[in-house]
């Protein structure tokens, strides 16, 4: 099958579609004011087109927004990963509720078409309007996880991507009988390269890697992922990670985000994984100047006053305990929902 076929059983809102049936669909989305499926159009044209790219913007969370340019072939490669690893059929249900406009979103259709699995779409917003049909598979954001907790049961598997599972949301998925699962991965590596189930068994901090990638670390003790069938080059990351085999690893957090006090390298993720239980509103922990430290430890909130009991912070080590906290009314997001540090900032 070339990188721009379709599987034969592959259905898209309940209708059997062929290279040519759905590029007509498309065309007929590209004209569409609903700019989800407008979006979903433009993609299936990229997709059914003669060139060997598609081209994808990353979500800006970690830095600039770019475009950058993926195989179709590597995408496909990506899409059979994820079948093997969820043992995914065709005439298998999916529902796509991401944006089509970022890699999340055109994987979820890519698996589709490359797997032959019947997909539903539905206007990706927080709030989901998902109706009682039952589905083998969906991908979802931490928040919309959050916000529709009492229909995560219609499905059979869920990842979860695009920001990091809290340890609230944790512990609510440890009650339903979907098998739900947090992802690692970037719009480089085509959506995730690693898996860590959240229930149904005994929680490990580690995720593993899919078939056929393996993992080192550089002299920053960052990722480094090689992954032949998704990129002929090394990928080193930014990501600090703990590592306990080539194919298993910790995350602990991005090394530009890392705030150097006093010697000690404080890692905001780590202390805002201590700090989830304590507080309700949106947080992250960020680096200030310090004469004496270099770097000290600093809380920002996502709230109008500062509320917050010192108590909180006995879970801390004496050095990660925030030196100031600041309150921002509303936090910088991307379109994904994700918080934007450095802009969010700047607020202050």
């Amino acid at each position: 099958m070339s990188p721009n076929s379709l599987h034969s059983s592959f259905k898209l809102n309940g209708v059997t579609y062929t290279n040519d049936t759905l590029l007509e669909k498309a065309k007929y989305l590209t004209d569409k004011s609903n700019d989800f499926e407008a979006e979903i159009g433009r993609f299936l044209i990229a997709w059914l087109n003669n060139e060997a790219v598609v081209k994808v913007k990353t979500s800006g969370s970690t830095g600039k927004p770019k475009t950058i340019y993926l195989s179709k072939e590597v995408m496909k490669a990506s899409a059979l990963a994820t079948g093997l690893f969820f043992n995914l059929k065709p005439t298998q249900s999916a529902l796509l509720c991401l944006p089509v406009s970022y890699i999340a979103g055109k994987m979820m259709l890519v698996r589709a078409m490359v797997l032959g699995l019947e997909i539903d779409t539905i206007i990706p917003k927080i709030d989901l309007d998902i109706n009682s049909k039952h589905y083998d598979f969906v991908a979802m954001i931490p928040s919309q996880v959050e916000k529709n907790l009492d229909v995560l049961n219609q499905f059979s598997i869920l990842i979860i991507g695009g920001g990091t599972v809290s340890h609230a949301l944790k512990k609510e998925l440890q009650s339903i009988e979907t098998s739900v699962f947090e992802t690692y991965g970037m719009t480089e590596t085509i959506t995730h390269i690693a898996i860590k189930p959240i229930n149904k068994i005994d929680y490990k901090p580690y995720f593993k890697t899919l078939p056929n990638i393996t993992i080192s670390q550089d002299n920053r003790n960052c990722l480094v992922i090689k992954a032949p069938q998704l990129n002929k080059e090394t990928i080193i990351t930014n990501d600090v990670v703990n590592l306990y085999s080539e194919t298993e690893f910790e995350w602990l957090g991005r090394i530009d985000n890392v705030i150097n006090s006093g010697g000690l390298k404080l890692f905001p993720e780590k202390i805002e994984a201590k700090l989830e239980p304590f507080i309700k509103e949106r947080f992250f922990i960020a680096a200030q100047k310090n004469q004496i430290y270099g770097e000290v430890a600093i809380l920002i909130v996502e709230s109008k006053t500062n509320q917050l009991n010192t108590s909180i912070f006995k879970s801390l080590n004496k050095s990660e305990i925030p030196k100031a906290v600041y309150n921002i009314p509303n936090f910088v997001e991307t379109s994904s929902g994700k918080i934007q540090r450095i802009k969010s900032l700047e607020l202050l």
